[in-house]
């Protein structure tokens, strides 16, 4: 009945997503959804964007390992990350009207940055969206109970996803998103409030976990433990502001004002409600711990849903499945969909221009389309063959943004004298010293994490190469465009602007 219930939502769901597909007629409907979509859709995409496996099955396994303490990169990290993306980059990056966030390097730095950057984006979401497709197979796995394999559950789930990725883009993902927040809040609060009830009440739980010790956040007085903290948080909290995902939330606001408040809302709404997953997981050492001590040294992160396929009644059971699939649907939807539009705009298109001079809009969203088939291929092997939990796949996705795109993006936006030496600099010494730390990882990087270590450098490296005397040109810093700038097909002025950008900014 269960798995019969789950069915039918996925099936809607893929349906809802390819109706939504039948607004794409051009490159920017696919990558931004014609920069149209109001304020609840944006901040439901946000919320639900971040909301993905790591949340409901890879951060409570943690809290049960290591209380909040081991949680600083997520869910602190990455709700501050969203926050400050509204407060600090959505109004300056929406005013420039562009498509990518690696447009933005090339406008601010040039073409070599924004390779650099590029790559290095798209290597970051490698791992994201192999969580997401590791957990689908989990879930198929348990839903199954066993009778399908993990690796053909996530063959399943990845199929599925890219069906309406492919062909809907930023339209689907969001009309997608929509709905499946709306699953995910009403299916955590109902299970929530099911599961509590059996483990004493919310109070009684609250107060067990803290008679733990699992409350303790901040580290101690200490040199070596605050180093290791702040290299934890910064992780996602920095690391993940340079990502093409958030820039396409931004970008596809139909209003200046939406792309700051709906960031700012979305990053609020997970913080609150990542919460509800960790306490659901604590709730099963009170109710159920036989399943605790069966799986805490195994597989931490099945603790969760068997503690609802044995305890909770089959509304409850429906109702947790729904949002989790919903969670991971929207996450990996997203993830796919934002480097592979990423990879199609800054590192295809000149190669297509220069086969193709006369490039028409069709023939590139085509091309767009087969990068994301392509991605979704690897994705799925690289989470078939990875041995990393869901919570360690997302949390080293950001290292190599934090440390490469991170400063140049900052200083870019709030320095008038970054330069293009600067950021070069930066970028490569960065990698240069994060790079053999991560891969000989001597014993004192234990505290002064690599990543940690290759940002302070990227940062220094910046500030001094940007202030040494120039060797190479800096644009001129990029200005929001006046007025109607024309679109020719086949040509992407700095500021693109289709004609679903310049016209009326239709609804939802």
């Amino acid at each position: 009945m269960l798995l019969s219930f789950v069915i039918v939502y996925w099936l809607i769901s893929i349906g809802i997503g390819l109706y939504a597909a039948m607004r794409v007629h051009n490159t920017s409907d696919y990558a931004v959804a014609g920069r149209a979509l109001p304020f609840h859709v944006v901040t439901a995409t946000v919320f639900a964007t971040w909301f993905g496996s790591e949340t409901v099955l890879g951060i409570p396994a943690t809290f049960l390992n290591e209380g909040l303490h081991g949680v600083v990169a997520d869910p602190f990290g990455a709700s501050l990350c969203l926050i400050l993306v509204g407060l600090f980059f959505a109004k300056p990056l929406y005013r420039l009207n562009l498509m990518t966030i690696g447009d933005y390097y090339k406008a601010r730095f040039g073409r070599t940055v924004e390779l650099v950057t590029t790559v290095c984006i798209v290597v970051s979401y490698l791992g994201w969206v192999a969580a997401q497709i590791k957990a689908l197979g989990l879930v198929f796995f348990v839903l199954s109970d066993g009778a399908v394999s993990q690796n053909l559950g996530m063959m399943l789930g990845a199929g599925s996803v890219l069906i309406y990725t492919l062909f809907g883009g930023m339209w689907s993902v969001a009309i997608t998103d929509f709905i499946q927040m709306i699953v995910i809040v009403i299916g955590l609060l109902y299970i929530g409030w099911d599961v509590g009830g059996k483990a004493g009440g919310v109070g009684h739980v609250i107060a067990h976990a803290q008679a733990a010790g699992k409350f303790q956040f901040w580290p101690e007085f200490k040199l070596d433990a605050i180093v290791m903290f702040v290299g934890t948080w910064i992780t996602m909290m920095l690391g993940s502001i340079p990502q093409q995902d958030v820039f396409q939330r931004v970008q596809s606001s139909a209003t200046e004002k939406i792309a700051v408040w709906a960031s700012v809302l979305g990053g609020s709404l997970y913080f609150v409600f990542a919460f509800i997953p960790m306490f659901l997981a604590y709730c099963a050492v009170l109710i159920a711990p036989e399943i605790v001590s069966k799986y805490i040294n195994a597989d931490t992160q099945l603790i969760l849903p068997k503690l609802v396929l044995e305890k909770a009644p089959l509304f409850a059971q429906i109702m947790f499945f729904g949002a989790l699939l919903s969670a991971i649907k929207s996450c990996a939807s997203a993830t796919l969909l934002a480097p592979s539009v990423t990879f199609s705009e800054n590192l295809l298109r000149p190669i297509l221009k220069a086969w193709k001079p006369h490039l028409t809009d069709k023939f590139f969203l085509r091309s767009m389309q087969a990068v994301v088939l392509v991605f979704t291929a690897c994705v799925t092997y690289i989470a078939m063959h990875s041995k990393l939990s869901i919570y360690g796949l997302v949390e080293n996705a950001y290292k190599v943004t934090l440390v490469a795109a991170f400063v140049p993006l900052v200083f870019g936006v709030y320095w008038k004298r970054a330069t293009t030496q600067g950021a070069v600099m930066s970028m490569m010494l960065g990698l240069a010293t994060w790079i053999p730390l991560e891969f000989f990882n001597p014993d004192w990087t234990q505290v002064w994490l690599p990543h940690f270590v290759g940002f302070l450098v990227s940062l220094v490296s910046f500030i001094v190469f940007s202030l040494s005397p120039q060797l190479v040109r800096t644009p001129p810093i990029p200005q929001p465009p006046s007025g109607h700038i024309p679109h020719h097909e086949g040509e992407r002025p700095l500021a693109h602007v289709s004609p679903a950008v310049s016209g009326h900014h239709g609804g939802v």
